[in-house]
């Protein structure tokens, strides 16, 4: 898989993963109670991690592969 493909992956994940956000902000409140966990513990983490690793994964991948040596 060539890199180009691999940071394509990220920035869908990053994205589709982002949009749940959007109707969690401007949603009604007694809707949006029942759905806050997900948004804590699946939604942010994945977001928080895609958004690291299209921003730091080269130093990640670097610092991997030369421990690997």
């Amino acid at each position: 898989m060539s890199e180009a493909t691999k940071r394509t992956i990220a920035r869908w994940i990053h994205i589709i993963f982002g949009l749940p956000i959007i109707g969690y902000i401007y949603g009604p409140p007694s809707e949006v109670l029942q759905y806050r966990d997900m948004f804590r513990f699946v939604f942010v983490p994945v977001l928080l991690l895609s958004g690291l690793w299209m921003w730091k994964g080269h130093v990640v991948k670097r610092l991997l592969s030369k421990s690997a040596n």
